[in-house]
């Protein structure tokens, strides 16, 4: 409401500006241009959640163009940032919130790509820069005050909405028994069950697709379409994370941490004795040696290979103090290298008979890296010799399982795109596994074509084990938990990870802060997790767990649901032309009522110097006689 107000005259003039609804929106948001929504194929909970979000967006008006996609195709288009929005997650401890901010710095990071427009005077290298500062900080007061900031940087940008939190759920056959809690996305303790009966299990794990498709090269030393969990059971590394984030010893059984003289940090570890890997391989400091050879050898420690996180990027030396002593040293205080050393890739050891030319493989010529990274050519650093990838010739770690077997198979689309896929994949467990016994004698990990698919094998008890997130929709999960089957547990894990939607300001219209802003109060999160994930699960405001470390901060302006704003704000131009057009009416009328208040006052000043003019003529003329 706009008033304009003489008060010296006692006059008021006031003009009210109309509602704006949904229809309004609707109108003032007709030429923005239509938004790219990736979703990935087989996640269960992102394809029931789609529809939500398009039709709270399409209700003020923006235009949706859904994309379901394959794995290898929504990961690639995320990374060359062709996208509006799209589902993504935090990663959960151990990764949160450092190494997961610091991946921010990767090219090929979907975030990376989302932070390329933020609004001045914010930008994306300032952000960096703040999170490469925090990494180093060592006073835990002063690191804590500065995540402070970072997370007020960003939040403040609209550029992720923070959308729920994501459980890992485990349902299984009461023949199986064991079940534990893993620390981490996509560990699943599968070596702590116990089968009654038959030892063989059979599994459908959560994937990155959400529905499992294929442990790709099982290769420790990579990533997509490697599985984390198939890594996590044959791969192990210096040590593991634990209970409370806790970090605890894996192949190293204990080591010292010495600060240098020129500011770095010196790590010796203490390697486990009489391990073997699968093939029967000792495990000592060379094998682990090796493995660090081929990771960070030349060029795989830049952001776009292996330095998307502190480790490759800090480390300035390893090597063996003596068969079962191995020492790494950083080159500045970087309190997450221990956690990051829990990670499951890269650094998880292969046998040294496993490289693609056995334990000779020079970490240059015949990297352990994916062949298809250097499909192109060598990867060039200068100062280094150039890396060209051979990957690995077989699938050898210490870890609890072996692999056996796959069955693999190639599914071929309407448009001939073909994705290479497990039927099932054999693993067997390791009876000499140094934290075992294992009580598995073959775990078989069977793919499925839809979530209606493994409902009904756990049903009809041909699937031992449902395990991970995104496998089943969470309302199907609710509805096991509450039916009268004996023969399933569920079991509902603490949240892990954040789920969010990722705004990119690297793609009109997401590039105008307003939009941003508009998607986000447009999108009822509330109705939309009781609704569509069973009630197991809350919404959540911030963009990681506010019970990790450095990460208990209340961020403002809280996004939620506000339909009214998201109205107003979709007008918000034609709004401030209508103010600016009424602010100008306004003016006119205030000027020329005052002007022509200030005209009559004149006109009135005018008569009564007359009128006085007129009393002075008249005593003049009587006083000296003269006649009118």
């Amino acid at each position: 409401m706009k008033r304009l107000t003489l008060a010296f005259l006692g006059i008021s003039f006031q003009s009210t500006l109309g509602q704006v609804t949904t229809e309004d929106a609707t109108r003032c948001n007709a030429d923005v241009p239509a938004i790219d929504f990736l979703v990935l194929e087989g996640d269960a909970n992102a394809e029931a959640i789609e529809d939500e979000v398009r039709t709270y967006l399409e209700k003020i008006g923006l235009k949706i163009n859904t994309r379901l996609l394959s794995k290898n195709d929504y990961n690639a288009e995320r990374a060359a940032g062709t996208f509006g929005i799209s589902f993504s997650e935090t990663w959960g401890p151990p990764y949160d919130p450092h190494s997961y901010a610091s991946a921010w710095v990767a090219s090929d990071n979907a975030n990376h790509n989302a932070f390329a427009n933020l609004t001045a005077p914010s930008s994306r290298s300032e952000l960096l820069d703040m999170i490469d500062d925090v990494l180093q900080e060592e006073d835990e007061t002063l690191r804590e005050s500065k995540w402070v900031d970072i997370h007020h940087y960003y939040h403040e940008q609209a550029v992720m909405l923070p959308l729920w939190g994501r459980r890992v759920v485990a349902v299984m056959n009461s023949r199986i028994s064991g079940y534990q809690e893993g620390h981490q996305q996509f560990d699943f303790p599968v070596h702590k069950l116990r089968p009654t009966g038959n030892k063989n299990v059979t599994i459908s794990p959560g994937a990155l697709t959400g529905r499992f498709e294929t442990i790709g090269n099982l290769d420790p030393h990579t990533y997509n379409p490697n599985e984390f969990f198939a890594n996590n059971w044959v791969y192990e590394g210096l040590v593991r994370y634990g209970p409370n984030g806790v970090v605890l010893p894996a192949l190293a059984k204990e080591w010292d941490k010495v600060d240098l003289d020129n500011g770095g940090v010196k790590y010796t570890f203490h390697l486990r004795q009489d391990v073997k890997f699968h093939d029967g391989t000792d495990w000592n400091c060379a094998a682990a040696k090796m493995n660090l050879d081929h990771v960070f050898a030349g060029a795989l420690r830049e952001p776009f290979w292996h330095g998307w996180y502190g480790v490759p990027k800090y480390i300035n030396d390893w090597s063996c103090e003596d068969e079962m002593t191995l020492v790494m040293s950083i080159s500045t205080k970087f309190y997450p290298f221990l956690q990051e050393l829990t990670f499951i890739r890269p650094i998880r050891f292969l046998s040294p008979e496993a490289f693609a030319d056995g334990n000779t493989s020079d970490p240059f010529t015949a990297n352990s890296c994916e062949p298809g990274w250097t499909s192109d050519g060598p990867l060039e650093k200068e100062g280094s010799p150039p890396v060209t990838c051979k990957g690995i010739s077989n699938m050898i770690g210490t870890g609890p399982f072996s692999f056996v077997s796959r069955d693999e198979d190639v599914l071929t689309s309407a448009n001939f795109d073909e994705t290479r896929i497990d039927n099932n994949v054999i693993f067997k467990g390791n009876e000499e596994w140094w934290d075992g016994p294992i009580d598995i004698d073959f775990l078989k990990v069977i793919r499925y074509d839809n979530a209606e698919e493994i409902e009904s094998a756990l049903l009809d008890g041909s699937l031992d084990v449902m395990w991970g997130d995104g496998v089943l929709p969470s309302n199907s999960i609710s509805n096991i938990e509450n039916s009268d089957n004996s023969n399933l547990n569920v079991f509902i894990g603490e949240d892990l990870q954040n789920v969010l939607l990722l705004l990119n300001t690297g793609t009109p219209p997401l590039d105008d802060i307003r939009i941003r802003k508009t998607v986000i109060h447009a999108i009822d999160k509330d109705h939309l997790v009781r609704k569509e994930l069973g009630g197991f699960t809350d919404p959540i405001d911030n963009l990681f767990s506010r019970s990790l470390p450095n990460c208990d901060v209340d961020l403002t302006p809280h996004w939620d649901y506000d339909l009214e704003k998201a109205v107003l704000l979709s007008c918000e131009n034609e709004s401030t032309d209508e103010e600016n057009s009424s602010n100008d009416d306004s003016l006119a009328i205030g000027l020329g009522v005052g002007f022509g208040v200030l005209s009559l006052i004149s006109i009135g000043v005018a008569l009564s110097y007359a009128r006085k003019a007129k009393d002075l003529e008249a005593k003049y003329v009587s006083s000296n006689g003269v006649s009118a």
